[in-house]
């Protein structure tokens, strides 16, 4: 099992941004990041969207833990399934689940990472009940979960990947647990679009040929979503709050803080 490495604190960005709504069309390719059990982001992050069948939802995984309401998250995003292509990910949390559920690891664990708040969502206060998780919950963990995801344009993963090696051959210590500050553009040329780095300011980060989209959304943060074809980020949070973002308005916003 690698090791859990913590996130450094970091200064929160408190702004508010009032900005218009942008126009969306069909066939887009949308992401979310890291959801953490924040069901209340997720269904405004859903209703900004508004995915149609037509377009793909990549999901970077980090479904579960931390957050209030793992069971939720995954709720919507296996009914989210039914009217739209979903491409979820898995994220090392998901991982650390399957990896207690097997005993593979102990209980305490995982607890002490965002598990504790994730059997609490199924109605259990002290030790893991597993049959409290839904038949359906485990079948998506198990089985429905990607490594990776590559277009023409993008890689999408969880945590990050080797630069210099084929996404076919990726280990998993990058795919799930590589921070984001290890990262370097992709020798195919395309643009890798990760999480699993809690950007603490709020605001995504914006690299040559990568960005890391996960923007603290269990914490202080948000939730970010991108229109990977339009370069806009949407971003909602438990609040109730909502903000749309290009990325010449991020990088502004990056170098004021």
């Amino acid at each position: 099992m690698p090791i859990l490495v913590s996130d450094e604190a970091a200064k929160i960005h408190t702004a508010r941004i009032s900005l218009p709504p942008r126009h969306s069309s069909s066939g887009r390719v949308l992401v979310i990041s890291d959801l953490h059990g924040c069901s209340k982001a997720l269904e405004l992050m859903l209703a900004e969207l508004a995915p149609q069948p037509g377009d793909t939802v990549v999901t970077l995984g980090d479904y579960v833990d931390r957050g209030p309401d793992s069971r939720g998250v995954l709720n919507m995003i296996i009914e989210l399934e039914k009217r739209t292509q979903v491409v979820p990910l898995t994220g090392n949390h998901e991982l650390l689940m399957l990896d207690a559920m097997e005993g593979e690891m102990d209980s305490g664990s995982w607890y002490s990472v965002g598990g504790r708040q994730t059997m609490q969502s199924y109605g259990c206060m002290s030790l893991p009940v597993w049959g409290q998780v839904p038949e359906a919950h485990w079948e998506f963990l198990q089985k429905r979960l990607r490594r990776s995801h590559v277009t023409d344009t993008h890689i999408f993963v969880h945590a990050n990947a080797n630069a210099m090696i084929p996404m076919e051959e990726q280990a998993d210590d990058w795919l799930f647990w590589r921070r984001f500050d290890d990262s370097h553009p992709h020798f195919s040329g395309k643009t890798l679009i990760c999480g699993h780095t809690a950007q603490k300011s709020g605001l995504p980060h914006i690299l040559e040929k990568r960005i890391c989209i996960d923007t603290w959304a269990y914490g202080e943060g948000w939730l970010t979503g991108l229109d990977a074809a339009t370069e806009t980020f949407v971003q909602t949070n438990q609040r109730g709050e909502v903000r749309r973002l290009t990325f010449d308005e991020v990088n502004k916003l990056r170098a004021q803080d």
